[in-house]
């Protein structure tokens, strides 16, 4: 095992509605995050006056940061990915000034990371936006919200130009055609066509904030974040074969479009085939052009499709609904566990944009115990995490370019899916259940201290076992 580049970033990824808690404090606005009280999974819900979602409080980043960075820094972490709530700099969207207590918690977040010698990664929209651009345009059905992200996106380029010099934009964006109202604020029962009008929106919007990037903050860099979905042929059918290719197009377009600037002629047949119209002005496509500087992604399981259709509609196990590769094991939630399949997947985006990878999310959820000594061995994490950072090591002997690794949850968080505090990724254990109960403390796993020495030897302490 070769050391990991000097260069290269270590440390985990969060996002601000499943950390930070303090869902209305100092004048932060409602967001579809907090309307979606089980995941993203779940259906959009009206608020109950008096009813605490399981996320209003989180795990109290917002007032316990300090403590979460000092545990951070004493793995050795070099970068935190972190989101900001748009909602606490505009809480509806569309207003004209911002919410300096929004913009002073950041501030305040930043120079705790800065101390700490760990850099910000930090994410513009991660599955949450204000739903007052929702309730009061439509969401990304809407032009304007191009307009109101922009300001947003300049406004925080602005303030912290000084402090954040690695951006992302959208999170996940390929899962807006699986969540249509984590993603883009529509309804669930919304038809293709305006799901991906809406999805064209925060294209543009996410070429504008590139493009405010580079013009405010010149010596930063700017990323987009897909959710890697590879998918494998179910068999060497021809027919499977195709059927592979065109569901990895399905989401590699939208990293086409934001590394290279325009549709690729393959969206343009599925639109046509599908009697999809979308509006796309000059303006847009030159738009477009503005692209990005690098590419992230989180990577978590691979599946299978087939043409059988029967097949691909019986598929189970996680919001993808991918077909069961046969050949691999799967965590309690089903999601299958194929670290080689990151290795495959990095190599690909390599080889088709020729830009630097950052891995910004890569975990496993899994249910931990505490022993009677207060311990908790967490192997199977352990294993899990060695198993993928090898894969990357052996990517990089390949050739390909990596910023940065980040786990994802370093710090137990609710999961996304399911809103679920049992779901934990983290090194670090947090005392609090599905039902909101708890003391908040923190622990150290045994994995907290595992991947402690792999940033302190830059890998040289993973062991080569698997595969």
């Amino acid at each position: 095992m070769k050391e990991f580049p000097q260069s290269f970033l270590w440390g985990g990824a969060t996002a601000a509605n499943q950390i930070e808690g303090a869902w209305s404090t100092d004048g932060k606005g409602v967001t579809t995050a907090d309307l979606q009280p089980h995941g993203v999974m779940g259906k959009m819900e009206a608020r109950i006056p008096g009813k605490e979602n399981i996320k209003d409080t989180a795990i109290d980043f917002y007032h316990r940061y300090p403590e979460d960075i000092a545990l951070f820094a004493e793995m050795g972490f070099t970068c935190l990915r972190v989101s900001i709530a748009w909602a606490r700099i505009f809480p509806l969207g569309d207003e004209r000034e911002p919410n300096e207590s929004g913009l002073a918690f950041y501030d305040r977040l930043f120079d705790e990371l800065s101390t700490a010698g760990i850099t910000p990664l930090v994410t513009l929209s991660h599955y949450e936006m204000p739903y007052g651009l929702v309730e009061n345009y439509g969401g990304w059905a809407n032009r304007s919200v191009i307009g109101y992200f922009e300001h947003y996106a300049k406004t925080v380029f602005t303030r912290y130009q000084h402090k954040v010099k690695l951006w992302l934009t959208f999170n996940e964006i390929n899962m807006s055609l699986h969540a249509p109202f984590t993603g883009v604020g529509l309804s669930e029962n919304s038809n293709k066509g305006e799901v991906y009008q809406a999805i064209h929106h925060q294209l543009v919007a996410s070429a504008r904030a590139v493009r405010a990037c580079h013009h405010i903050v010149p010596d930063a860099k700017i990323g987009n974040m897909l959710l890697g979905g590879l998918v494998y042929p179910l068999s060497c059918h021809p027919q499977d074969m195709l059927q592979a290719l065109q569901e990895n197009r399905s989401w590699i377009f939208f990293g086409d479009v934001q590394a290279r600037g325009a549709y690729p002629g393959y969206m343009q047949r599925f639109f046509r085939e599908q009697a999809i119209n979308i509006e796309i002005t000059d303006h847009d496509k030159q738009d477009l052009q503005h692209t990005i500087d690098f590419i992230s992604f989180s990577y978590y399981m691979t599946g299978c499709v087939s043409h059988d259709e029967t097949i691909n509609k019986n598929a189970q196990g996680n919001i993808l609904n991918m077909i069961p590769n046969p050949n691999l094991k799967g965590s309690e939630w089903g999601w299958q566990i194929d670290p080689t399949g990151l290795r495959i997947l990095m190599n690909q985006l390599w080889d088709r944009y020729q830009k630097p990878l950052f891995i910004v999310e890569n975990g496993l959820g899994a249910r931990d115990s505490i022993e009677p000594d207060g311990t908790i061995q967490d192997n199977y994490r352990i294993q899990y995490l060695n198993d993928h950072l090898v894969q990357v090591s052996e990517a990089i002997e390949d050739g390909v370019e990596v910023m940065g690794y980040t786990s994802w949850g370093p710090i137990d968080l609710v999961s996304a899916s399911h809103s679920q505090m049992s779901k934990r990724y983290g090194f670090i254990y947090v005392d609090r259940d599905d039902n909101g109960l708890g003391t908040l403390s923190r622990i150290r796993k045994q994995s907290f201290y595992w991947y402690a020495e792999v940033i302190r030897s830059r890998g040289l302490s993973l062991k080569r076992n698997c595969e």
